[in-house]
Parts: C-alpha cells; sequence; structure tokens
C-alpha cells in the first residue's frame, strides 16, 4: 500500500476520491496526466486494495476501499501506539523534567 501511494500522481489520485467517487475523466481533468495514464494508476491503487470501482451506465467509478483504509490504518496505528508508549514513559520516569535535583 504504501509503495502504490510513494507515488505522487496516485496520492493525489487518493486524496481527491478522499473527497468522493470519481470516474476518470473526472480525476484527469483535476490532473496534468492523460486519461490512461489516470487508468493505469488506478489499476496500481486498485491492485494494493486502497480503491473499488463500480460500473455507472458507460463509466467506472472510482472510490476509496473502506477495507483498505483499515488496513493501512492498522499498520500506521503499530507506529503511533510505540511513539504514545515511549512518550507515556518518559514522563512518567521523570525524564522529561529540566529541573536538576
Amino acid at each position: 500500500m504504501l509503495v502504490a501511494l510513494s507515488d505522487p500522481t496516485r496520492r493525489r489520485i487518493f486524496e481527491i476520491l478522499a473527497e468522493g467517487p470519481r470516474a476518470v475523466v473526472e480525476l484527469a481533468a483535476e490532473l496534468p496526466v492523460s486519461r490512461p495514464a489516470v487508468s493505469q494508476h488506478l489499476r496500481v491503487l486498485k491492485e494494493a486494495g486502497l480503491v473499488v470501482d463500480r460500473q455507472v451506465g458507460t463509466r467506472r467509478v472510482y472510490a476509496l476501499n473502506p477495507q483498505g483504509l483499515q488496513a493501512l490504518r492498522g499498520y500506521l496505528d503499530q507506529f503511533w501506539d510505540r511513539a504514545l508508549a515511549s512518550f507515556k514513559a518518559v514522563v512518567e520516569d521523570g525524564k522529561g523534567d529540566d529541573e536538576t535535583p
């Protein structure tokens, strides 16, 4: 998932889709790349489990995948939890005190 989001264009597509579902043509209108390029980026995001698509008439509409977002958040939360635990340990041990006894 992180590899998929490492590309700036894919990250921007991801951010746009966070605002709501879009068709490829709508995404391409907001980006400095062609529709075929947007489709390729969407394929990578879909393979990573970050987006899903559905057919609406003659268009495919893309949206963020809630399960993919949950997996990504779970991965990132482990680092946040470790950072908070470390901060708590420092505060409780008094290592953060500026005063010298």
